[in-house]
C-alpha cells in the first residue's frame, strides 16, 4: 500500500484530565500516515485520484482545537474514525497525537499515543 505522510501538524487545543488543562490549553502535534493506492493519481496527475492533504490538515485541526476530550487517546480515535469516513481514498490510518508540555514533573521530550486503524 502507498503511504502519504502529514508530519508535525501543529494546533492548540484544551484536552486532559486536570482542569487547568481544559481552561489554559495546550500544544498538541498531530503526525499521520495515510495508507491508499496512489497508482491512479500518479498516472493521471489528478488531484481527484488522490487525498487533499490540506483537507486532512482541516479535518485534524477542527478535531484538535475543537471540544475537550480527557485522553489524547479519544483525540487520536477521533481523528482516525474522521480520516476513515470522510476520505474513501484511504485504507488505513496512523495516526500520533504529542503532548509536548504535559503538565507532569520531569524532564522529558513529549509524551504521545499512536494508533492504527483500518477500514473495515
Amino acid at each position: 500500500m502507498d503511504k502519504m505522510y502529514l508530519n508535525k501538524l501543529a494546533f492548540y487545543g484544551y484536552h486532559g484530565v486536570f482542569p487547568e488543562e481544559n481552561k489554559l490549553g495546550q500544544r498538541f502535534i498531530v503526525d499521520l500516515i495515510l495508507e491508499m493506492d496512489m497508482s491512479q493519481a500518479g498516472k493521471t496527475d489528478n488531484l481527484e485520484h488522490s487525498v487533499n492533504y490540506a483537507e486532512v490538515y482541516e479535518a485534524v485541526r477542527q478535531i484538535v482545537e475543537g471540544p475537550p476530550k480527557k485522553l489524547v487517546e479519544s483525540v487520536g480515535e477521533a481523528i482516525s474514525s474522521e480520516l476513515l469516513e470522510g476520505f474513501p481514498l484511504i485504507q488505513a490510518c496512523q495516526v500520533k497525537v504529542i503532548k509536548p508540555d504535559p503538565p507532569i514533573p520531569g524532564h522529558y521530550e513529549s509524551v504521545a499515543i499512536e494508533l492504527r486503524r483500518t477500514r473495515a
